[in-house]
């Protein structure tokens, strides 16, 4: 335990649906959740207008949508919320080579190692000014907790809620702690939580009371000595330097369970791909290649491949998959699939990679003659090869571009259709049109940047998050309801 509040706790607000009213100007003060769009979808973050009809973290999204089915129903950006994250890592990196990010927004900072004052009023200056510089960066905000351990500093952060700031002096821990839930220490989930209820523990009062003893008997030598110093206050944990990651992964949980197999590859051949973007996104290559899949009983098994180097070659991860895939029995159906990559790496070995190279283009063109040898004349592409190139579907939330209108992103879409709404982060809420889902103008698209002069945009600063909402020009349709889709599910 420091004597100085040393250590800083940041969490961002409502971080993924606050990232998503900052991008898109007509959901500004509206109730927003980001999670999975399907029936067996879950929450991953609501809005605080949301959280007030009762909304929240890991919530079935089919629960969600029956308490508020006016709000925004969107399909999580990672790419937005990474290009975000490290705007801000950045920010808590200028102030100390001691941060523990704990997850895209969420880090520990050692002050004391940065070299700020052990005292409070210039902590506290440094918490104010970190917010400011969050705004200015990013146009969202973040709540910020300080004290002398990091227990203390994360239970700070959480009640400085929304977009605040609380110092909990050195001396304060045990007055502060004592009535507060057991289940507000670290370590303390649901079992741990039921075993001190039968023995008559609720609080963290209560739990010091008990004594160090008692908490062994009850949980193990040291599991009960840990958390018995917690309840005291006590934490000397440090902040720990960011941590290479070790894999990074993508899945897909799927509305209807897969039973084709033909059908499972190819999400299998998708999911590939895009673990390749992430890999190459944060310029690293991976070893390793593994599958994951969850069956129709929830029954869940990986198989993993061992490369002869590292790679971020999109071919070779999605053969190695492939080959994966073959070694599951899928035919019972198919809940979830995922392809992730370990063994990551800051280069790669392509020239170990050569000759499988030569004998995929070696068998693609024999497979090729073979078509073309079998074709009847007057034939020509099939059509499944032009529609590879689209997105499987126009998932509420997603970007887009269109040849005419510009920039904007998916408001819902069913039947045949999909609804655009045309707006910038920097614009007044947009309007919005309606397409054929084949239309050739309409393409995905990137994430714009939140503020002006981010990446990608060469102007001035200035918050994505206006005053207030700007209106659009006389005649125009901005939609009668927020989150409206058109949807045949």
């Amino acid at each position: 335990m420091r004597p100085a509040p040393t250590i800083l706790h940041l969490d961002m607000d409502a971080f993924f649906a606050a990232a998503e009213q900052a991008a898109k100007p007509s959901l500004r003060g509206k109730p927003v959740v980001v999670g999975g769009i399907g029936p067996r979808g879950v929450v991953s973050t609501a809005s605080y207008e949301a959280r007030v009809f009762g909304i929240r973290s890991a919530m079935p999204t089919a629960q969600a949508r029956r308490l508020c089915p006016n709000a925004a129903y969107l399909t999580p950006r990672f790419t937005l919320y990474r290009q975000v994250s490290e705007a801000v890592m950045e920010l808590l990196h200028a102030l100390s080579p001691l941060v523990e990010p704990l997850s895209l927004d969420e880090a520990f900072v050692d002050l004391e190692a940065g070299g700020v004052p052990p005292e409070t009023a210039a902590v506290r200056g440094v918490g104010e000014q970190l917010r400011r510089d969050i705004r200015s960066a990013t146009g969202l905000t973040g709540s910020v907790g300080l004290a002398g351990a990091k227990l203390l500093a994360k239970i700070a952060s959480e009640a400085a809620k929304p977009d605040g700031l609380v110092v909990i002096e050195p001396g304060t821990e045990r007055e502060l702690l004592g009535p507060m839930t057991v289940r507000t220490l670290p370590g303390v989930g649901p079992a741990t939580a039921e075993t001190l209820r039968r023995a008559g523990i609720h609080t963290v009062a209560e739990t010091a009371e008990a004594g160090e003893a008692e908490l062994v008997r009850l949980l193990g030598k040291a599991h009960g000595a840990g958390l018995y110093a917690m309840a005291l206050g006590r934490d000397d944990r440090p902040v720990v330097a960011e941590r290479d990651a070790k894999s990074i992964s993508v899945e897909d949980t799927f509305e209807v369970d897969l039973t084709d197999r033909t059908r499972v590859r190819s999400e299998v051949l998708r999911l590939a791909d895009r673990c390749v973007q992430r890999l190459r996104a944060a310029g690293r290559s991976g070893r390793t290649v593994v599958i994951k899949v969850r069956n129709y009983d929830f029954s869940t098994l990986t198989r993993s491949e061992t490369l002869r180097g590292p790679t971020d070659d999109p071919a070779v991860i999605r053969e190695a998959a492939a080959r994966l895939l073959e070694m599951v029995d899928t035919t019972g159906g198919v809940r979830l699939l995922g392809v992730g990559v370990s063994g990551l790496a800051d280069f790669t070995q392509e020239d170990l990679f050569a000759q499988v190279a030569t004998e995929r283009e070696a068998e693609e063109t024999a497979k090729a003659a073979a078509a073309a040898a079998a074709e009847p004349a007057g034939g020509g592409t099939e059509p499944h090869e032009a529609e590879e190139e689209r997105p499987r579907r126009w998932h509420p939330g997603l970007d887009v571009v269109h040849d005419e209108y510009g920039a904007g992103w998916v408001q819902g879409s069913g039947v045949g259709r999909v609804t655009v709404r045309f707006e910038t982060p920097w614009s007044a809420p947009g309007r919005v049109r309606t397409f054929a889902v084949e239309d050739p103008a309409l393409r995905p698209g990137e994430p714009l940047p939140l503020v002006r002069g981010g990446p990608a945009d060469g102007q001035s600063s200035e918050p994505a998050i206006l005053p207030k909402f700007l209106s659009p020009e006389p005649g125009e349709d901005t939609g009668s309801e927020v989150g409206k889709e058109i949807s045949s599910r």
